[in-house]
């Protein structure tokens, strides 16, 4: 695992209070009980801070699972 992926692992168990194990591209607001509107707003602070980037609201509203927020990652040049 990279450091990244693990970075990435570390904010959405604290921020969506998901397990590792639960951890995958699929999972989504629909999957994971805490993903809200708050948590949301909350998951995209902690990347933005996390990884030195800064979401476009098109991004943003893009992301409906996982494996999304890795895809607007990579864009940034993100290694995971």
């Amino acid at each position: 695992m990279t450091d990244n992926l693990k970075k990435l692992n570390e904010i959405l168990t604290r921020v969506l209070e998901m397990r590792e194990t639960d951890i995958n591209d699929v999972a989504s607001p629909e999957t994971v009980p805490a993903w809200d509107s708050y948590n949301a707003l909350m998951l995209v602070s902690e990347l933005e801070t996390g990884f030195n980037v800064h979401f476009t609201m098109d991004e943003v509203i893009a992301v409906k699972n996982v494996g999304d927020i890795k895809t607007a990652l990579r864009k940034y040049g993100i290694k995971l």
